[in-house]
């Protein structure tokens, strides 16, 4: 109906049909808990390159060590970003985790009963 309430249909003196929810139009006390790390694996780029050059030179370290290097490198800098996470900073796609959901839903509840 709302296709053809903004196509205009119901502009003609006729109402949209009225919504009739089940359940009140209301928070719930907490979400359910979500993975809060991003699925994507980190460092394939630098592991692809790494295992590349291993395999061109017949598994030696010695001409790959600048890939070996920046494999490392990635690797410390993505534990780095996982140890330490900005605590009061969004995630990268700018929703909150569920653990702060739930805090937030804590410290606001829902009042379902009026005094």
């Amino acid at each position: 109906w709302v296709t053809r309430w903004v196509s205009g249909q119901w502009r003609n003196k006729k109402r949209p049909p009225r919504l009739c929810p089940p359940r009140t139009l209301a928070l719930a006390d907490k979400v359910a808990n979500r993975r809060e790390q991003p699925t994507e694996a980190t460092c394939i780029t630098e592991m692809s390159v790494m295992m590349a050059c291993w395999k061109q030179n017949d598994f030696n370290d010695v001409p790959c060590a600048k890939e070996i290097r920046m494999f490392y490198d990635c690797v410390a800098k993505a534990e780095k970003q996982h140890r330490n996470p900005n605590e009061d900073s969004l995630t990268f796609r700018g929703n909150l985790p569920s653990s702060k959901v739930n805090k937030l839903l804590q410290r606001f509840p829902q009042m379902t009963r009026y005094v």
